[in-house]
């Protein structure tokens, strides 16, 4: 692991985000054009990354959960870092048999026949390494790396420095992210992957839940020699789902395949429990018969069972192509803030959804998936900090699936998976009654009162803003003026120095403090007032 002293890290991310927090409050004092900002941000994303590269640690994964929040980021900032790859380099074969031994308490040759010295995958918190037991058996042993809990603890006490600078003294972005809650469940998710304990309950979570699919398989584990450091798994062979040549000659189709993931995934993201956080192509592989093998199991999200009932009822909505009740879903999941027009949104939806393969095949991906960042910066729409997790999992299975079935239609492949889901459920009466609601004569009826009552709601939502819009503009003209003043203040002491005349120094004093004092009182009332808007827009 590169850099391990503290003072070297601190002062490196430290100074990073202090030059960061000053060029957007320069840029914002001086007003700069939108052009001049996306290259600003675009510097500030390269700068980032370079330094993620270099740290490495528990930095390259703030960076790719970063890289998921389009909502909230600058595009131009989120283009730096949307492939950041959690790969380092193997540690000291040395140091990994140290950690080995001195969690068993014995010699490795009292467990294993051999263990291959060098590391057959290497992440920023782990490494997996073959082995041999005794018995004959092949076994991943997976291994935390040296001094990564010490290099973990400094990364976090340097998130909560810059955490609480960027609360209370960087302009909030749309949507209003609340930085504290986004530290916490950065933190649980991190902590809960350096128990090697916690994951080895979580495998076996997984394999009582999905003991009666024949189409899954989850790696077991040997309880009796894994730790809190070294988790010790069955080994298992498999694809990976980008070897196309490989797919052509399994017993499935592609589609299969597609459907078959979905039949795991999808109930993981419905219904209350544990979901795989980190599906990428390197957890989950296919086997020579064509089952899905889901590996690393160290970042998980949790699904309350009220978010399930509404989850499962938006994915009714698509469905049935019942968009009115699908906009009311995101209200209540809290994806669509409170001045958001759900006629608008309806159409938008239902615009969506309604693309054809061959249209989607004719595009360029990238400039639409471009388009698509843009135009959710550019409406109502915010991602809920405890959904951040179950995004980036729904994200890559869809990108998996797409890869897999490019010419199939997203909609057409999931219906049949979530129709026999509901079925099991028992909420076929459910489905129905979605289809009944989005049959044209219901949605004349709720067309004709949407539109009576539309003029009282435009004028309520109207007012909303303009008092919104009012009272953020006076906190950041504020504070813009009084961080002005104090680079003058601060320039004005500098020059006192050098002058002779000691009242150009003390006035500068006088101002400095005057201002600093101002800045953090119409900080703190800003963010009494932030907290009341974030309540309201959760």
């Amino acid at each position: 692991m590169k850099t391990r002293s503290k003072l070297v890290r601190m002062y490196k991310v430290l100074s990073m985000a202090l030059v960061i927090f000053l060029q957007i409050y320069w840029y914002k004092i001086l007003r700069k054009p939108k052009a001049e900002w996306e290259g600003l941000w675009g510097r500030i994303g390269a700068r980032f990354r370079k330094t993620l590269f270099e740290l490495e640690g528990l930095l390259i994964k703030i960076g790719q959960i970063l890289s998921t929040r389009a909502d909230l980021l600058p595009q131009a900032f989120i283009r730096q870092i949307d492939d950041l790859t959690d790969k380092v380099p193997p540690s000291d074969w040395n140091e990994i048999q140290k950690i080995l031994e001195n969690g068993w308490g014995s010699a490795l040759h009292h467990h294993f026949k051999s263990i291959e010295k060098t590391a057959i995958a290497s992440a920023s918190i782990g490494e997996v390494y073959q082995g041999v037991l005794q018995n004959g058996k092949k076994v991943a042993i997976k291994v935390k790396r040296p001094h990564i809990d010490s290099i973990v603890q400094t990364d976090f006490r340097i998130l909560s420095i810059i955490i609480w600078f960027a609360d209370h003294l960087v302009p909030i972005p749309k949507g209003f992210i609340n930085f504290k809650v986004l530290f916490q469940e950065l933190r649980q998710v991190i902590e809960r992957e350096l128990d090697y304990a916690k994951e080895l309950n979580t495998i076996l979570y997984f394999n009582e839940r999905f003991k009666g699919m024949d189409i899954v398989q989850i790696p077991s584990v040997y309880e009796e020699i894994s730790t809190p450091s070294v988790l010790v798994m069955e080994w298992v062979e498999g694809i990976r789902l980008t070897d196309a040549d490989a797919i052509k000659h399994l017993p499935v189709s592609c589609e299969e395949i597609a459907q078959n993931l979905m039949k795991v995934f999808l109930p993981q993201w419905l219904e209350p429990g544990t979901f795989h956080a980190d599906p990428h192509t390197g957890n989950v592989l296919i086997s020579k018969e064509g089952k899905i093998i889901l590996l690393d199991f160290g970042m998980i999200g949790e699904i309350t069972k009220k978010d399930a009932m509404y989850f499962q009822s938006l994915i009714e909505s698509f469905l049935s192509k019942n968009y009115s009740k699908a906009v009311d879903c995101l209200f209540h999941l809290g994806f669509l803030l409170p001045e958001a027009n759900s006629r608008t949104m309806e159409r938008l939806l239902a615009e969506f959804t309604s693309f054809h393969p061959a249209q989607l095949k004719e595009m360029d991906l990238m400039a639409l998936k471009l388009e698509m960042n843009d135009m959710i910066q550019a409406l109502p729409i915010q991602i809920p900090t405890r959904f951040v997790f179950l995004g980036r999992s729904f994200v890559t299975i869809e990108g998996i699936i797409r890869n897999l079935a490019p010419e199939a239609e997203l909609m057409e492949l999931g219906k049949p998976v979530f129709i026999e889901w509901i079925n099991k459920q028992g909420n076929r009466w459910s489905f129905v009654w979605q289809w009944v609601q989005s049959h044209p004569i219901f949605k004349i009826v709720h067309s004709v009162t949407e539109f009576l009552n539309a003029p009282q709601k435009l004028e309520e939502l109207k007012k909303i803003e303009q008092r919104r819009q009012f009272q953020f503009t006076i906190y950041e003209n504020t504070k813009s003026r009084l961080f002005a003043g104090i680079l003058l203040g601060v320039i004005g002491i500098a020059g006192g120095c050098f002058v002779p005349n000691t009242l150009i120094f003390n006035l500068s004093i006088g101002v400095t403090a005057v201002t600093v004092v101002g800045y953090f009182i119409s900080s703190y009332k800003q963010k009494k007032w932030m907290k009341y808007m974030h309540e309201k827009r959760r």
